[in-house]
């Protein structure tokens, strides 16, 4: 990257940092305009005021929409608009998927005995079962990967596993 690429990086990244902070003591405040044009989306009007950054998480409103209704224009370039709405709109979607991609590595590293008696596993369909006991897997992330083997399938036998004693640690 060159240097004037990683200036504008930097700069968009101050940008979206202070505009993030403003708007985190910023309110919407429940007028007859806003709660008109609030049903007017198909969104629920307000009671009392709400911030602009959990306004924003609502599936009909959007950041644009939500600078009109605060009485301003937004004071950053629309890149960075794109990027905060992004960040707030979506960020529990986030957290769950970096919340599963963490437990899948966890998985990746849960060793499974070579001897375990998946027929022991109290929960788990013959035809899981049967999987099981032909591929092998090494590993509840491999475990994870076989055609058929459900997430709650890898529930069970994870909680078993803990269960086992001796079995399903890390290497």
């Amino acid at each position: 990257m060159d240097k004037e690429a990683v200036a504008r990086l930097e700069a968009k990244k101050r940008l979206l940092a202070e505009e993030e902070a403003r708007l985190g003591g910023r309110r919407i405040y429940p007028t007859p305009e806003v709660n008109q044009e609030l049903a007017a989306r198909g969104t629920t009007p307000l009671k009392e005021p709400a911030p602009i950054l959990h306004l924003v998480k609502r599936p009909q409103l959007d950041l644009n929409t939500l600078y009109r209704l605060a009485g301003e224009d937004p004071p950053v370039p629309p890149p960075v608009v794109e990027q905060l709405e992004i960040k707030h709109k979506y960020e529990g979607y986030i957290k769950r998927q970096e919340e599963a991609a963490r437990k899948f590595a966890q998985g990746e590293k849960k060793r499974i005995p070579e001897e375990f008696d998946y027929d022991a596993v109290p929960g788990l369909s013959l035809e899981v079962q049967e999987k099981l006991k032909q591929v092998r897997p090494l590993s509840l992330g491999q475990a994870a990967r076989i055609s058929g083997i459900t997430p709650a399938a890898l529930a069970v036998l994870m909680v078993y596993l803990k269960r086992w004693g001796g079995g399903g640690k890390s290497s």
